[in-house]
């Protein structure tokens, strides 16, 4: 693949926060590996060593409610890509916001989705993010 085709398939940068990172690649590996991938439950085991459960569990859970409220397919890279497609950027920009500005976080949901009612889906959202935040490592863009 050409340099200009990567970047346009993969146009942003990974997120400076490590938090972000971890979150990003443990959606990488659920979304293309399944709920129950071994190596998101590693990394999120590493990240928070014993209290890695609720974040597990809730990244699992959001997955899987973007995937059955999605209007379409939501295109994630591989988990060695150095860079973020679209849909991921503003994945990991809903988990920053959500609790700070929940319309906004709502509004690149909707956008995300391709639906209006993304109400579940942004309280899932909002759990992992907390989840993140409670155990010491907030996801910021």
């Amino acid at each position: 693949m050409s340099a200009i085709a990567t970047l346009a398939a993969l146009p942003h940068a990974l997120p400076d926060c490590p938090n972000g990172r971890t979150a990003l690649f443990a959606m990488r590996r659920i979304g293309g590996h399944g709920l129950t991938d071994a190596r998101a439950a590693h990394a999120l085991f590493t990240a928070f060593g014993e209290g890695f459960r609720r974040p597990l569990t809730l990244v699992r859970g959001l997955m899987a409610d973007m995937a059955a409220a999605a209007a379409g397919p939501i295109s994630i890279a591989p988990c060695c890509c150095a860079r973020m497609t679209h849909a991921e950027a503003a994945l990991l920009t809903i988990l920053a916001r959500v609790e700070v500005y929940p319309e906004t976080a709502r509004l690149l949901l909707a956008d995300l989705l391709g639906i209006r009612a993304v109400d579940g889906v942004l309280a899932s959202a909002a759990a992992v993010a907390v989840a993140f935040a409670d155990e010491g490592r907030p996801i910021t863009a």
